[in-house]
């Protein structure tokens, strides 16, 4: 197991938890429904790729290629440019973070073909 994608994993679950708490709190009495909504996605888009990055560190201990080491950062990269921006415009509202949104997205795009390719590689004798 790659132990330093399954700290990362937690770091992210234990920040998309007080995130997610702070949106649904926090947030209420600060900013309009529209944004929380934002912020909500945000939460919900960090909680799929840290569950992704628990995946690629358990499968790590079968899948050795430096695809599972680039897909993990690509989730890290992707979460903190799509996951972060909609935070960001949650927060303050300027728009300016936009275009860094579908950045993060295709981060995590790439992330999942090359956790995929990674799979596709397994010899059939590993999977036994």
């Amino acid at each position: 197991m790659n132990k330093t994608i399954l700290l990362t994993a937690t770091v992210s679950g234990f920040l998309a938890v007080a995130l997610g708490a702070f949106g649904a709190h926090g947030l209420k009495n600060i900013a309009p429904a529209e944004l929380i909504s934002i912020f909500k996605l945000g939460v919900e888009y960090q909680f799929y790729h840290t569950f992704a990055l628990l995946a690629l560190g358990i499968c790590s201990q079968w899948i050795n290629t430096k695809q599972i080491v680039w897909s993990a950062w690509c989730f890290i990269i992707g979460m903190v440019f799509f996951s972060g921006s909609l935070y960001l415009y949650a927060l303050t509202g300027v728009k300016w973070v936009g275009p860094i949104t579908p950045i993060g997205g295709t981060f995590l795009l790439i992330g999942w073909l090359l956790f995929a390719y990674s799979v596709s590689r397994l010899q059939t004798s590993q999977t036994k």
